[in-house]
């Protein structure tokens, strides 16, 4: 079985990069919930969480400081909500750990 988010870091599939290093890739989500909506994608393949061993702690770091560098980039000095999904119950669509980056307007505290 294929994954897409595996596509998308091997180029295989398109998408609008705007960042990469060596352990992670981020793109512009194809179906935004906000004015900024960027997936940060670990480039190893984990399904979610609940996969990962203590050797992908790392990656979680990586994950958020990619997230801090994205967001001085996008000048998102107010402030931006990071999320990650776990399993079907939580809305995980596709089986690759990655965290939404969401900015561009008030959200106040409610999850959207």
């Amino acid at each position: 079985m294929s994954c897409i988010f595996c596509e998308i870091i091997k180029g295989n599939i398109p998408s609008t990069k705007v960042y990469e290093d060596e352990f992670v890739t981020a793109f512009n989500d194809l179906n935004p919930q906000m004015p900024v909506h960027v997936l940060i994608v670990p480039k190893k393949h984990i399904a979610c969480v609940n996969d990962m061993t203590e050797d992908d702690v790392n990656l979680v770091g990586q994950a958020f400081f990619a997230a801090k560098k994205i967001a001085a980039e996008k000048g998102l000095e107010n402030g931006y909500r990071i999320i990650n999904n776990c399993g079907e119950d939580a809305g995980q669509t596709v089986k690759h750990i990655h965290f939404h980056l969401l900015a561009g307007k008030t959200m106040g505290d409610k999850i959207i």
